[in-house]
C-alpha cells in the first residue's frame, strides 16, 4: 500500500453510494478523507438497487462484498413479460452457468444497506483518517498546482491535496468545470416499498421481473430477505417536467398503466404510498478531471436507469481510482489522467446503452413485436455474449483503457 506523502485530505463533495466508496478507495491507500455532503447526515434514502456481477467485483475490490452478501437476497433468473398480454417474452438465468460466466451473482439490495456496507468499511478501515462534514454545501473551487480549495455557501475554505467531486446529477463541481446542463428524459419514476404479504402471492417471483409495455414498463423484485418487494414503474409524462422527487399520485400512475393486463394494474394497486421522480442524464464527456479535480459516478457520468448500473459504475469508478493512484505512487496529474482514461468510454457506453434500452422496453406497435421475437429461442449463452463487455469488469483489468471498450 502506497502511504500518502502529503498529511492534507483529499477532499469528496458527496456523501452518496459514489462518494463513500470513493473516500473507501482512498482510504484504504493511505489517504485522509474528508467527505463534505449537504444534507444534515450521511446516509441514503429510496428503495432498491440491483447489484450484477460488475458491482460485486467492485465491492470485493474494496473490501465490503462480504457485507453485501449477507444482506442481498439472490435472484434465480431476469424475466421479461409483456405488460399488454402478460405473456413471457424473455428469462435469463442467473443460477450456476452465470456465476461460473461472470465470477459473481445477480443479486437485489436495499440501497441503505449498500451505502451502510461502505460508511461501516470507511469507519473501519483507518481510525482517524476520516471526517465528515455535514449541512456543508460547496458552491466554488480554486485550485492550484499544490491543491485545491472547496469553498461553502457560508464562506467557509476547505483546503486538500486533490477533490473529487461526487455531488451527482446537480454537481457543482460539474458545473463550475464543464457547464453543461442536464437532460430531463421527461420519463417518470414512481417506486415504493410493500410487504410481501401484501404482494400478490402468485407473483412473488425471487426474480428482477420486467413487464413491458407502450411507452411504460413496470419492475419488481424481492428486498431484505425477501421480506419485502420493491417496485418501480416507469412511463412517459404527458407533461413538462423538471427533475427531481415529489409525493407520487396513485391515480397519474394507474392513467399511464391503464391499457396493460390485469397481473400489472393488481400491483400497482398493491402501495398506498408512491415517491414519484422525474429522471435526467447528461450527454457523455471526454473530459472530466480539471487540474487536480475530477468526477465520480453522478457527477460524471448521470444515465437513466435502464441498465440498473448507477450505483455498479459509481464503485467501478471508485476502484479504478484507487488502483491509478497506486499505479503512479500518488502524482496526482498522472493518476487522475490514467482513471480518467479508463472510464470514459467504458461509462460512455453505459450512459449510451441505457438510452437504447430504454426505447426497447417501452415499444409499441411494429417495435413491440420485433422486441418481443428477437429474444424468442435465444440461448443462454447468447445472453451472456452480449453482457459480457457490461457484467465482465473486474479490478484486475480496469486500468487498461482497452479493457474498457471491450
Amino acid at each position: 500500500m502506497v502511504a500518502a506523502r502529503d498529511t492534507r485530505p483529499v477532499l469528496v463533495a458527496g456523501g452518496g453510494i459514489g462518494g463513500l466508496a470513493a473516500a473507501l478507495a482512498l482510504v484504504r491507500e493511505g489517504y485522509c478523507v474528508k467527505v463534505i455532503e449537504q444534507a444534515g447526515q450521511i446516509g441514503e434514502i429510496g428503495a432498491g438497487i440491483q447489484l450484477s456481477p460488475n458491482a460485486f467485483a467492485a465491492c470485493d475490490a474494496l473490501g465490503v462484498g462480504a457485507q453485501l452478501r449477507a444482506k442481498a437476497v439472490y435472484t434465480d433468473e431476469m424475466v421479461m413479460f409483456d405488460a399488454l398480454d402478460a405473456r413471457r417474452v424473455a428469462g435469463i438465468s442467473l443460477a450456476d452457468a452465470f456465476r461460473e460466466r461472470f465470477g459473481n451473482p445477480y443479486a437485489v439490495i436495499h440501497r441503505a444497506d449498500i451505502h451502510g456496507a461502505l460508511l461501516d468499511g470507511v469507519q473501519s478501515a483507518r481510525d482517524g483518517q476520516i471526517e465528515f462534514l455535514t449541512s456543508t454545501r460547496g458552491v466554488k473551487i480554486e485550485q492550484d498546482a499544490e491543491g485545491v480549495t472547496l469553498i461553502d455557501a457560508q464562506g467557509g475554505r476547505h483546503e486538500g491535496q486533490a477533490l473529487i467531486g461526487c455531488d451527482g446529477v446537480r454537481s457543482v463541481v460539474r458545473q463550475q468545470y464543464v457547464g453543461d446542463g442536464i437532460r430531463v428524459s421527461g420519463h417518470v419514476v414512481f417506486r415504493a416499498v410493500v410487504d410481501t404479504a401484501e404482494f400478490p402471492e402468485a407473483l412473488r417471483f425471487t426474480a428482477p421481473c420486467i413487464w413491458v409495455g407502450p411507452n411504460c414498463h413496470l419492475v419488481h423484485y424481492p428486498l431484505k430477505g425477501g421480506d419485502k418487494f420493491n417496485l418501480a414503474a416507469t412511463f412517459h409524462s404527458d407533461r413538462p417536467e423538471e427533475w427531481g422527487s415529489m409525493d407520487g399520485d396513485p391515480a397519474e400512475l394507474l392513467r399511464f398503466f391503464a391499457g396493460t393486463c390485469e397481473r400489472v394494474r393488481q400491483i400497482l394497486r398493491v402501495p398506498r404510498a408512491w415517491k414519484r421522480y422525474s429522471t435526467a442524464d447528461r450527454n457523455p464527456i471526454e473530459q472530466w478531471t480539471f487540474g487536480r479535480a475530477t468526477l465520480l459516478g453522478d457527477a460524471a457520468h448521470p444515465m437513466v436507469q435502464y441498465l440498473a448500473q448507477g450505483a455498479c459504475t459509481a464503485c467501478e469508478d471508485a476502484v479504478t481510482l484507487g488502483l491509478a493512484l497506486r499505479r503512479e505512487q500518488g502524482d496526482w496529474p498522472r493518476a487522475l489522467a490514467l482513471y480518467e482514461r479508463s472510464r470514459v468510454a467504458r461509462t460512455a457506453r453505459v450512459v449510451l446503452s441505457a438510452r437504447e434500452m430504454g426505447r426497447i422496453y417501452h415499444a409499441k406497435g411494429v417495435e413491440r413485436q420485433v422486441r418481443n421475437s428477437m429474444w424468442k429461442g435465444r440461448p443462454q449463452e447468447r445472453f451472456y455474449d452480449a453482457l459480457e463487455w457490461l457484467y465482465g469488469w473486474s479490478a484486475e483489468h480496469c486500468l487498461d483503457p482497452d479493457e474498457a471498450v471491450a
